[in-house]
């Protein structure tokens, strides 16, 4: 009896897993194609869920933990860019505040990676000195993405810089971060644009002397 008693279960898993194995029996129920769906598993509101969400880190979301952000300030402030995500990471200590999006130089234009320190700041009235536009002696666009060392002004007519409001210089040769067109890639002459959702909370929470390390 021992014997028919292993024999049994062996031919039933035997006789299941062939039926599952058949190809030739479709469900009939089914009528057009399953696609698989995304399911966040993390609890919503983390930094965890907020990660796991679709895009990420090439999308417009911003995630803010509201009590460390509230207890940062310019004393105790730090930055971090990541060149390879495009994101920007606003840190108090070891904590995080904010995860925001940026864009930096593109491939022609790299911005340098490394340690630095905000060495100035200007909220408004900031104009490159480099990149801009050129305008004929009638105020006609004659360049769009002039380079104020390469393309001549045309007699009587203007360069006007690019605005950069909220400008947090890091290097004297240019380098900095402020507001400005942040598509999710690099896409700047080097300075690191910053989403206008937050640039202004980033200015605020930093002051001469914030660290920013810029890694890829």
């Amino acid at each position: 009896m021992k014997l028919v008693t292993y024999i049994l279960p062996a031919l039933a898993i035997s006789v299941f897993l062939s039926s599952c194995s058949d190809p030739s029996t479709p469900n009939p129920n089914q009528t057009k194609p399953l696609r698989a769906v995304h399911v966040n598993p993390y609890q919503p509101g983390s930094y965890k869920h907020f990660k796991a969400q679709k895009g990420y880190p090439r999308n417009y979301g911003v995630y803010k933990n509201e009590a460390v952000l509230a207890r940062t300030n310019s004393s105790n402030a730090s930055i971090r860019i990541d060149l390879s995500d495009q994101r920007g990471y606003l840190m108090n200590g070891t904590e995080l505040a904010m995860d925001y999006p940026v864009a930096t130089g593109r491939s022609d234009y790299p911005t340098p990676t490394g340690n630095f320190r905000i060495v100035e700041r200007i909220k408004s009235d900031k104009r490159s000195t480099t990149y801009g536009k050129i305008y004929d002696a009638e105020g006609n666009l004659v360049k769009s993405n002039a380079d104020s060392r390469k393309d001549k002004v045309p007699e009587g007519g203007k360069y006007v810089g690019a605005a950069m409001p909220y400008w947090m210089r890091l290097t004297w040769d240019g380098i900095g971060m402020h507001k400005g067109n942040v598509p999710r890639h690099p896409a700047s002459h080097g300075c690191i644009r910053t989403y206008y959702k937050v640039v202004s909370t980033v200015f605020d929470k930093t002051r001469i002397g914030t660290r920013v390390s810029i890694v890829r």
